[in-house]
């Protein structure tokens, strides 16, 4: 008898936000995909791409040390938050921030969702903690924030001031986007002295400019809760923020470069600090090694809550499918919704893309039971893609 090996699969989905997190998407993949196909080896690698569960992920690949903080959150509440800490070579230390632990969306209740107001504070927080541990190198995972403030807040807990009407005027800094525009003046001095010899990486989920229809807050400040009216203000207010800090010591306009919009705008006050900007997803890819997995694979799946356009802007899915494409190995998606069509994720070389929308009936449905709505579509898609 002749013994058909079964089809070696890599699950590395993001999390499904505001239902499941990245590890619990992939075991829900998982025990669908057994359903239908048991003879097949899975092998869950759960991702991030900057936002929530950054930490986590990375933490699981590299180890390393945690450092437990109370910061300020992003309406001003105590917001517990940790700082992950990696040995490196010639006794060098790697810190990792995940800035949606301080300033992220999922911290805010829906009816109190507000970009206006929401600060950066604990972020920069966050930073300075790292730095005071010992961190040559602080990497800032970006995404998933309800804030919409340039990173005005993180500048402030880091040094920067500002002035209003000629009197100091720091606590506008840390008081959101919607209160940037009566400044006359912001000094980074302090802040840029505070991180002096550090390297500062903003690992950004999106590449996005800091304005303008592709910025900050016409893009993302919708669903953070901004109406029409405010994503017009909040654009303004960060324009003047910007112009009153100007270019950089390099010459350059921080404002227009990838990345400068992403998380509300952090990844602009991050690149006004000297920071470079890496990929989000390339940043944990590398962390965790999927290349190496992907390339003893035949498959390779992966998902998040809405496949959209966003996704097509350096998030998550579209790291794997890279990653999948290097190794000419086919990589498919399972989202909670599919919101762009064959011809646009085939070209981020995306084979399929399912919906546990469509397969549930219903976006409600498929809100309801998450987790099995989930583990029904990877049970049907493996009808075609795995080994029965």
């Amino acid at each position: 008898m002749v013994t058909v090996a079964g089809v070696r699969v890599v699950i590395a989905p993001d999390k499904f936000a505001g239902t499941l997190t990245a590890v619990e998407a992939a075991e829900a993949i998982a025990d669908g995909w057994r359903r239908t196909s048991p003879g097949d080896e899975l092998v869950c690698v759960p991702i991030a791409d900057g936002g929530p569960g950054f930490i986590e992920v990375l933490r699981a690949a590299r180890g390393g040390r945690l450092l437990p903080l109370i910061v300020t959150g992003p309406l001003g509440e105590p917001t517990a938050a940790t700082v992950l800490l990696v040995d490196e070579p010639a006794a060098r230390v790697t810190a990792y921030v995940e800035s949606a632990q301080a300033a992220g969306l999922h911290l805010v209740p829906f009816e109190r969702r507000d970009p206006g107001p929401a600060s950066t504070c604990g972020v920069g927080a966050l930073i300075a903690a790292a730095i005071d541990a010992g961190a040559d190198r602080v990497v800032v995972g970006l995404g998933g924030s309800a804030t919409n403030d340039a990173g005005a807040g993180l500048l402030a807990a880091l040094g920067a001031t500002a002035t209003r009407d000629g009197a100091p005027a720091d606590d506008v800094l840390r008081a959101g986007g919607s209160t940037l525009a009566s400044l006359d003046t912001v000094d980074l001095s302090r802040a840029r002295a505070r991180v002096e010899g550090v390297e500062l990486v903003a690992a950004t989920d999106v590449d996005n400019p800091l304005l303008g229809v592709r910025g900050a807050s016409a893009g993302f400040g919708p669903q953070k809760g901004a109406t029409d009216v405010q994503v017009i203000e909040l654009d303004g207010s960060l324009a003047r923020f910007s112009a009153l800090i100007g270019r950089g010591p390099d010459g350059l306009d921080p404002a227009v470069a990838l990345g400068a919009g992403a998380a509300g705008g952090m990844g602009y006050a991050l690149l006004c600090l000297g920071a470079t900007r890496a990929s989000g997803i390339g940043t944990v890819l590398e962390g965790i090694g999927l290349e190496d997995q992907i390339s003893g694979s035949d498959l390779v799946i992966t998902g998040e809550g809405s496949f959209d356009w966003q996704s097509l802007r350096g998030k998550a899915v579209t790291g794997v499918a890279a990653a999948a494409t290097r190794q000419a190995r086919p990589c498919l998606v399972l989202a909670g919704r599919v919101g762009i069509g064959r011809r646009e994720y085939a070209a981020a070389g995306v084979a399929e893309a399912f919906s546990v929308e469509e397969n549930e009936g219903s976006l409600e449905a498929a809100l309801a039971r998450p987790s099995e709505g989930l583990a029904a579509l990877a049970q049907r898609v493996a009808r075609t893609w795995g080994r029965r």
